[in-house]
């Protein structure tokens, strides 16, 4: 069972930046891939940005094209947290995140192959 806790979320203004953090039990956190995923009210949950666990690919990054070059997710496995550096952030990246662990390591942009998740923070960005 592994247990996930979002932090970091807040209000900031366009063009601002925020990192969100996600804090896991568990001893087998290294060896899954960790993703991050949003919603917003009336939309579905939609991928993010997601980092390997240890392994041939490990920390291998992939994201949304939405995010890529203004976001990056890491990990720190000694600390058992992944994070969410957001950068130049955009009225339409408001949203609840959510952090997720799959411990496949399959298809890490899909939600459906994530076991465990977290309860969100919001993040809204003003215009």
């Amino acid at each position: 069972q592994v247990q996930l806790v979002e932090s970091g979320g807040g209000l900031v203004q366009a063009g601002g930046s925020l990192r969100l953090s996600c804090a896991a039990s568990g001893r087998t956190f290294s060896s899954y891939a960790m993703g991050w995923f949003r919603q917003a009210p009336g939309k579905e949950r939609e991928f993010v940005a997601a980092i390997k666990g240890s392994g041939v690919y490990t920390s291998y990054t992939y994201y949304a094209e939405s995010v890529k070059g203004r976001f990056t997710i890491s990990r720190d496995n000694a600390k058992n947290t992944v994070y969410l550096q957001m950068n130049s952030l955009k009225p339409e990246d408001t949203a609840v995140y959510y952090c997720a662990a799959n411990p496949s390591n399959r298809n890490i942009n899909t939600p459906r192959w994530y076991e465990y998740w977290g309860q969100g923070t919001q993040v809204t960005v003003s215009s």
